[in-house]
């Protein structure tokens, strides 16, 4: 008598093993997508604390002044980046014939890896800059609606380190769009989180709900309540 053997699998082996596979992909692939989400908001807060350290370098050669050139759209991320280029490890370089790009654009710390948008929208700038810090509290009370922050041309203010009343509650820099986290919406939404860099250098994952209401009824921390001697949370 011969004696066979068959080490191959058999149908229903294969089927076992094909359903195990699919058990174990459903339950890691909801791990692996919030490990991932994760590891991009921990890169984007470090992100904000290397701009924290440009914006401390600028205003220790600017004897405490905060970024102003007299344009009041400067909280655009594709504007303030130039003031601070010297101070933020880039090789980028404005385009003279597009006054919001660049040439080249390799400021990755700029852009917040999860943000989908700001490449084909914004040149690759992820962070706005609260027009607190180089406006004076009345101008901002007197601005109440979100689309005077990029339609309404005011007059700038500087202004000193020294004359924040709160720096760490008042927010100095922020991601545009609550990019972890769906839906994708800017300040004028209550809906979502972002990162926030506040003027004392410290940075944290905030929800829009933890934000206090700006003049424009929004956690919109262009037009924080009395400026820059206001606070974005309590």
């Amino acid at each position: 008598m011969r004696c066979s053997s068959n080490k191959g699998l058999t149908l229903i082996e294969l089927l076992v093993v094909i359903a195990v596979m699919a058990v174990l992909a459903g339950i890691l692939t909801p791990i692996l997508v919030i490990a991932r989400s994760h590891a991009q908001r921990v890169e984007c807060q470090s992100n904000l604390l290397q701009i924290g350290s440009a914006f401390e370098m600028y205003l220790n050669d600017y004897d405490g002044h905060y970024p102003n050139n007299d344009d009041p759209f400067l909280w655009m991320g594709r504007k303030w980046r130039w003031l601070l280029l010297p101070y933020l490890s880039s090789d980028a370089e404005p385009d003279p014939t597009n006054p919001m790009g660049s040439k080249r654009n390799n400021a990755r710390i700029l852009l917040c890896p999860a943000d989908s948008k700001a490449v084909q929208l914004w040149d690759s700038t992820s962070y706005a800059y609260s027009m607190c810090f180089y406006h004076a509290p009345d101008q901002i009370n007197g601005l109440t609606k979100i689309e005077q922050t990029w339609s309404l041309k005011v007059p700038c203010v500087s202004i000193r380190k020294r004359d924040i009343r709160y720096p760490s509650k008042k927010a100095l820099v922020a991601e545009w769009l609550s990019n972890h986290e769906t839906p994708h919406v800017g300040w004028n939404s209550w809906k979502g989180g972002r990162n926030y860099l506040f003027a004392d250098g410290h940075c944290a994952y905030l929800r829009a709900t933890e934000i206090n209401k700006a003049n424009d009824g929004w956690p919109d921390i262009n037009l924080t309540r009395d400026g820059f001697l206001g606070k974005d949370i309590e």
